[in-house]
């Protein structure tokens, strides 16, 4: 679903990963890894096509990253859907609106504006709403939740349009233990339940290891370690986590 090949990413004219050679995978659940200012967000937006390509080849479901065209960038994000730390919802709105929210490309504006939804819009929320168990929500509007709770909203949102891929940026790194335990159960089983490649950045390195099947540790500006979670030890996780020498 994804090859990166001695792969160059950056702003402008900074590069911030070199040299990087993945393959990800159908159904995946990786986990990226590393310090604050390793380029783990850098890794996932590139894939939404927001990064610089400066070297190496690049595809992303098929679709060549290195020339991309507006029309064809359009049609990947499509297919992907992404989770921000911030939740990014529209607060003054309920969980069914920001849900729903999430396949107004396939709803007429006007309909949209009078929040007139068809019974398959509401039957898909309403699956989408008990998988990630937000239903009794539903109503509510997203500032009378928590923070667990909005991000189980955010899933639901990206969920909703059938992505092939979710992109999930520190989901976790702003709740406490259990709302964070309650959001990773969600991405995990919405992985499962659909088949959803998931690829999150993750800044506690023990959800990583108990969620993700495989683990990609950043740093330096490159891939240190690719491998099963089972894999990662601790001297390699010394190396992840390793600042540089001045």
């Amino acid at each position: 679903m994804i090859k990166m090949k001695n792969l160059t990413l950056g702003y402008k004219k900074e590069k911030i990963l070199r040299n990087i050679d993945l393959s990800i995978k159908k159904s995946e659940f990786i986990g990226v890894i590393g310090p604050s200012g390793a380029g783990k967000s850098t890794l996932l937006m590139s894939m939404v096509g927001t990064i610089k390509v400066f070297d190496g080849k690049f595809e992303v479901l098929g679709t060549n990253m290195n020339n991309i065209k507006k029309k064809e960038l359009n049609k990947l994000r499509e297919q992907i859907g992404f989770v921000f730390q911030g939740y990014n919802l529209v607060d003054r709105l309920t969980v069914l609106d920001n849900v729903i929210s999430g396949m107004l490309k396939d709803i007429p504006m006007p309909r949209a504006i009078i929040k007139y939804y068809k019974e398959k819009e509401l039957t898909k929320a309403k699956e989408i709403m008990d998988v990630v168990d937000i239903s009794k929500y539903s109503l509510k509007r997203c500032d009378e939740l928590s923070g667990g709770q909005r991000q189980r909203v955010a899933i639901a949102r990206a969920l909703i349009s059938n992505p092939k891929i979710i992109l999930a940026d520190e989901p976790v790194s702003a709740l406490d233990v259990k709302s964070a335990t309650k959001v990773m159960d969600t991405l995990k089983k919405v992985n499962q339940t659909y088949g959803v490649t998931v690829l999150t950045n993750l800044h506690h390195l023990e959800y990583a290891k108990e969620y993700c099947d495989r683990i990609i540790g950043v740093n330096h500006g490159t891939v240190i370690f690719d491998g099963k979670s089972s894999e990662l030890t601790d001297s390699i996780v010394e190396k992840i986590y390793a600042t540089l020498k001045k």
